[in-house]
């Protein structure tokens, strides 16, 4: 049986008595369904029919496009209570892969809209739209003008704001960022020991640092 059969059969069983005034998230909460994901494993391919609405419950996810002469791109990094996969022509334009091992909750596009109805549907479908809007600005705007300084102190500075931590953890390694940012792993590798000799930033780890100077880091960032 297919991974959609089961989420189709899964969901109509839950779906029953759901008042149709419940905000979306809350329909969400009760109506989807936790699946497990393991680090690199393909939660959907790019180009494939949006058919679902996504939520990390915890762990990581990163959406990516592959050009064809094999170069990547990432779109975007999401967290434990953040919604992705939502789109507005009927398809993914990237692809979505647990960064790390992850619990995401899953439920049917059309179920949702049912359970909830079209308005509130629509409202959650502008909200993220919205959202990811606001982040594709930010980063045009990282990829186009900022140097290489500037890029890697506002990915920290940026996930540091979203996980709302004193010590924050990347669940992302250096060929993510450098994905992400536009540069080589080697550029991204050497303006963070340049943070961190300047004592912007303090790594006790590969993947997990503090900002020691948060006015410093917002400064580089700007």
């Amino acid at each position: 049986m297919t991974q959609a059969h089961l989420l189709n059969e899964a969901q109509a069983t839950t779906a029953f008595g759901v008042p149709a005034v419940a905000p979306a998230n809350d329909v969400m909460s009760r109506m989807g369904v936790r699946m497990t994901f393991a680090k690199d494993e393909e939660i959907y391919g790019q180009d494939e029919e949006a058919d679902f609405i996504y939520r990390v419950v915890s762990g990581a996810v990163r959406t990516s496009r592959l050009m064809s002469d094999g170069r990547r791109q990432i779109g975007g990094f999401y967290y434990a209570e953040e919604t992705f996969g939502v789109e507005t022509n009927g398809l993914h334009r990237f692809s979505a892969e647990a960064l790390s091992d992850c619990v995401v909750l899953v439920l049917k596009a059309s179920a949702l809209r049912s359970a909830v109805g079209e308005d509130a549907f629509q409202r959650l479908v502008w909200a993220e739209t919205n959202r990811e809007l606001s982040r594709t600005q930010d980063h045009l705007l990282l990829l186009g003008r900022k140097t290489a300084s500037e890029k890697v102190a506002s990915f920290l500075m940026e996930l540091a704001e979203r996980r709302s931590a004193e010590a924050v953890t990347l669940p992302m390694g250096r060929q993510d960022m450098a994905d992400y940012l536009g540069l080589t792993i080697e550029t991204v590798s050497r303006m963070l020991t340049q943070l961190q000799s300047a004592l912007v930033v303090e790594f006790t780890g590969a993947r997990r640092f503090r900002v020691n100077n948060r006015g410093a880091l917002a400064r580089m960032a700007a």
